[in-house]
């Protein structure tokens, strides 16, 4: 690593009411704000005993960011990670720092930096708190170039400002040594130093740290599986429907019980059956997904248990099934309605033991597993008509949900859309990407056959075709046009005022010309600035 490779976006993480250096937490303050409780400090307790305390402070601020920069990062040179405290100290804002010569050997001790510090910001806290001043005046920025460097170097390392904007100097300089090298000099500066358990605290907090690295990383992993595994369930809900399906599936996640999900196809169900699996005691494990309805039976066999070596023309070596490979985990068995009778009983075995038999072999092998279940079959139906087991329907399912049909929850509409157009703005790089608000109408008159997929190839659809990155109705899918019409016609209704009418007949117009406004004008017999003011007046 090179110190000129650092970058802020990638050092610190920035979230509301948080903002996090690779563990160690940083606070924003404000440097008019800074500037008066420099002010307040000298007259309280003396302009020496402040420059002491800022420099203290913006030592011990060096320090931590060093021992940030060799716990978070491998440098190719004891040099670059020396090089790399200027650098942090310009990425946070402090000063635009210039090393204009530096010579350090680690195995003597001598070291030397001559650093500038342009545009600094605790001079300008200084001017504005207490005008201009007799002598050098950023107490904190040699402070930290001092702690910084001492950490490096693992003995005393100390910056002396030889110029200063808050003197009257065009620009800050400052001259670091190790104290042998400063002899005599240094002895009107030392007592600004007194700090002698600085390095030693850092040094615990930073082999603290580094302890608990692993377990934040761990759960860092744990929510970042969650967010992606049920991004699509947990956008924002309205629909009364499918809030229930969800408030029933995170009562259920912590427990190991069967789970069947129903619901037709392109509702989301596996979505949902991931959501179970990252709200469960098992999402540390793998959720492996199987369609049972795209295998002929012999396959499906294999798939899900195993075989053993010569089991079978081909089985040239021992395999082992899904239900062992998800050991620890969850299995997803989508359309399971279209399993046959002899798989559906070897499944029952499964549920009920615990265990399961490989293909060519004799003995059971335990198996740690929780299985989700989903069908877009009427299972009910089917055990009536003897093509599924009733007891295997019981097992499978202890908890049932149901996902309704996107016609059912038209208020999640809306926000599924304003997702998916999120999604393939990231996908297919196109950074702003949005739905413009003529589309609004048309996306909620829609009944959806194919549900969330449906919108969701909808929106990709639309991506694609908008050339400024606009999405209006004219990239929609032509029957989600043609639909919408049609539906308008249907819902005239007495009751309706005559301004819903015309906003109705206007977008059946603009959807009937494909998007064409100078020919849907010519249609409704208005000028086309006209229609532009009704269609605005809409969004």
């Amino acid at each position: 690593m090179k110190a000129q490779d650092l970058r802020l976006k990638e050092l610190v993480a920035f979230d509301e009411g948080r903002i996090d250096l690779h563990g160690r937490r940083l606070v924003l303050h404000s440097i008019d704000a800074f500037a008066h409780f420099r002010k307040d400090l000298v007259e309280m307790v003396g302009l020496e005993q402040a420059r002491r305390i800022l420099t203290r402070f913006g030592y011990f601020w060096g320090n931590a960011d060093a021992a940030a920069m060799t716990r978070v990062f491998s440098w190719d040179t004891p040099l670059e990670w020396l090089m790399a405290g200027p650098r942090m100290h310009g990425l946070q804002g402090v000063a635009r720092v210039v090393v204009k010569n530096v010579k350090m050997d680690p195995a003597s001790g001598k070291f030397e930096m001559e650093v500038a510090w342009h545009d600094s910001g605790e001079a300008e806290e200084h001017l504005a708190a207490l005008g201009e001043s007799a002598e050098p005046s950023c107490w904190m920025l040699t402070g930290y170039a001092s702690g910084y460097a001492s950490f490096c170097m693992k003995r005393n390392i100390y910056f002396v400002e030889r110029k200063c904007r808050a003197a009257g100097d065009r620009v800050c300089t400052a001259l670091g040594r190790d104290e042998a090298s400063w002899g005599p000099e240094l002895k009107p500066y030392l007592p600004y130093f007194k700090a002698a358990d600085i390095q030693g605290k850092v040094l615990r907090l930073t082999e603290e740290l580094k302890k608990k690295t692993r377990e934040l990383a761990r759960q860092r992993r744990k929510v970042a599986r969650l967010r992606e595994g049920a991004k699509q369930a947990l956008i924002e809900v309205r629909s009364a429907s499918f809030r229930r399906a969800l408030d029933i599936a995170s009562r259920a996640a912590p427990f190991d019980t069967s789970v069947l999900i129903t619901g037709e196809t392109g509702t989301g169900k596996e979505v949902l059956a991931r959501y179970i699996h990252e709200q469960s005691e098992r999402a540390d494990g793998d959720f492996l997904a199987v369609n049972c309805g795209a295998l002929p039976e012999t396959l499906l066999e294999g798939e899900l248990f195993g075989h053993k070596a010569g089991a079978f023309t081909g089985a040239v070596s021992d395999r082992t099934g899904l239900f062992e490979q998800a050991g620890g985990g969850t299995i997803f068995l989508d359309e399971i309605g279209d399993i046959g009778q002899a798989m559906q009983m070897k499944l029952l075995r499964v549920l009920q033991n615990r265990e399961i038999l490989r293909v060519g072999e004799s003995v059971p092998r335990k198996i740690d597993v929780r299985v989700i279940a989903a069908t877009n079959k009427d299972l009910d139906q089917a055990v009536a008509e003897g093509r599924f087991r009733e007891d295997l329907l019981y097992r499978l399912r202890v908890i049932e949900i149901r996902v309704p049909p996107l016609r059912e929850r038209r208020e999640d509409v809306l926000p599924l859309a304003r997702h998916f157009a999120g999604v393939f703005a990231r996908r297919l790089k196109l950074p702003d990407l949005r739905l413009d608000a003529t589309c609004l109408d048309y996306l909620q008159s829609y009944s959806w056959p194919g549900n969330v997929r449906e919108l969701e190839n909808a929106i990709e659809r639309a991506a694609v075709l908008s050339g400024d990155r606009v999405i209006r109705p004219e990239s929609l899918p032509p029957k989600i046009l043609h639909g919408e019409a049609v539906g308008a016609r249907s819902r005239l209704s007495p009751t309706r005022s005559l301004a819903e009418v015309e906003r109705e007949h206007i977008r059946a117009v603009l959807a009937h010309c494909e998007g064409n406004r100078t020919r849907t004008a010519e249609i409704l017999g208005i000028s086309p600035s006209t229609l532009w003011r009704k269609l605005k007046a809409e969004a």
